[in-house]
């Protein structure tokens, strides 16, 4: 039988228009802001938006898992309001803008509150398209968005420049966040669940990353995100110098190029749902690696444009083979009610291995030339496959038995497997919060890191 398209169901057609239209919005912020740039420093627009991004990069690492820890704190639903409406305030103050510094603090701010957003946006799709099939798809239709997006935006950019001047593309952006904002409004956002974590404050916001880092399919995860940096930022850095200056290209070559590798991973993305409905994601996102890999030391030969694009092709491929899928790992790893801090754990950290790989495909492209940097981040991409598939079990188990030692301690919770206790009448109903105490105890159950797993169990 096959699964229902996830468009099917409103509130999650509401959230993915409201995701397309906000990613509009800023692909053309993008544009504007390299145009402001040029017309406040000319020639050394380049630096200042290289700063840019790296404002960009250092907000989402530092602040996601930040918010996504204490994002349980606040209701869900006026959260996403909030973070838009105050995401369309910044991007309407760019016109604004007088001095390099400005621009900064305004990336940065933006950016800041984007690291927000998206993961708790991110982890509320699962809780309205429980059905893993549905949220497969949801998945490929996001990385189709993302792809379309890099795709489209300077086609949108430069059509909407030639009626109205770059102001007018932050206006529209902010206008596309104020409508994502009231598209979320009118959408039935399931509330999440309660919790009340141990550990104070430091225990909140670091939850999220140790939870992360002490799953082995996350860890493999993360280190494939390394291979997905790696190779994406060969392709965005240095495409524009191997087809110019090494092949003796044209703009629009290089602009094929990067198509050929957006239309690779759009191709991947629409091929997944029903791969990945026969095939588990383990085999499916390591041949993601090896394809990035491979792909990177067949440009060591020196390739002519018409083998450049098949091989970037491929490439795009690879990378979509392990982003796609991503979700599904980290919603498979987390409780419900813990879901917003890993997935802003896993972007963090993701954007983390970006903020090593673009400086570092850069540099080496500039040092050691194109083809030697492509036969070194191809090795590493191909090790970073195999350091994966090391980290991630062949017999990846979702229900795993074992032990707990007892224990007593307070938190809110409910009558479960883990809290089968007595109780003199005083409580209140469930959820509630009392000492309680956890007896010694062996059982098997679907095992996520949680407040009651702090570590993964031995084979």
């Amino acid at each position: 039988m096959a699964t229902e398209s996830p468009l099917r169901n409103t509130d999650f057609r509401k959230l993915f228009t409201a995701q397309v239209i906000a990613l509009v919005g800023t692909g053309l912020t993008t544009i504007a802001l390299t145009l402001l740039a040029y017309d406040l420093v000319g020639g050394n627009a380049g630096i200042v938006l290289g700063t840019a991004l790296a404002f960009k990069m250092v907000a989402y690492v530092v602040f996601a898992p930040i918010v996504g820890g204490l994002a349980h704190r606040f209701p869900r639903k006026p959260l996403l309001i909030a973070l838009d409406v105050v995401r369309a305030a910044i991007v309407l103050a760019m016109p604004f803008v007088t001095a390099v510094w400005q621009i900064y603090v305004l990336i940065f701010l933006l950016n800041l509150f984007s690291a927000g957003f998206k993961p708790v946006f991110q982890a509320t799709i699962p809780d309205i398209l429980p059905d893993e099939q549905q949220y497969t798809r949801a998945l490929s239709y996001s990385r189709l968005a993302y792809d379309l997006e890099n795709l489209l935006s300077p086609t949108f950019a430069g059509l909407a420049l030639l009626v109205f001047s770059y102001d007018a593309l932050f206006q529209i952006n902010s206008l596309a966040f104020l409508v994502s904002a009231a598209l979320i409004l009118v959408t039935a956002v399931p509330v999440a669940e309660r919790v009340d974590r141990l550990g104070g404050i430091w225990g909140e916001i670091s939850f999220g990353v140790r939870s992360y880092m002490q799953t082995p399919r996350l860890r493999a995860l993360l280190i494939l995100y390394l291979g997905v940096a790696g190779a994406s930022a060969m392709v965005i850095v240095n495409t524009v110098v191997y087809v110019r200056e090494y092949l003796g290209g044209s703009e629009a070559d290089t602009a094929l190029a990067f198509a050929a590798a957006g239309g690779g991973s759009m191709l991947a993305a629409l091929s997944l749902p029903k791969i990945l409905d026969r095939i588990p994601d383990r085999p499916v996102m390591l041949s993601g690696g090896m394809l990035m890999g491979f792909g990177l030391l067949a440009i060591y030969s020196g390739p002519g444009l018409a083998w450049v694009l098949p091989i970037w092709c491929l490439i795009g491929m690879g990378w979509s083979l392990v982003q796609t899928p991503a979700g599904r790992l980290v919603n498979r790893s987390s409780s419900a009610a813990d879901r917003p801090c890993y997935f802003s754990a896993q972007f963090a950290l993701s954007h983390g291995c970006w903020l090593l790989a673009y400086p570092i495909a850069g540099q080496l492209g500039a040092r050691i030339g194109i083809q030697a940097t492509a036969l070194a981040l191809g090795g590493a991409v191909l090790l970073f496959t195999i350091l994966a598939a090391r980290a991630w079990p062949s017999t990846d188990a979702v229900v795993l038995e074992h032990s707990h030692e007892a224990d007593s301690h307070r938190h809110q919770h409910m009558h479960d497997e883990h809290h089968r206790h007595e109780h003199d009448g005083t409580e209140g109903s469930e959820p509630h919060s009392h000492p309680h105490e956890h007896e010694s105890v062996r059982h098997s159950h679907p095992f996520v890191i949680d407040d009651h797993h702090a570590y993964w169990p031995a084979p």
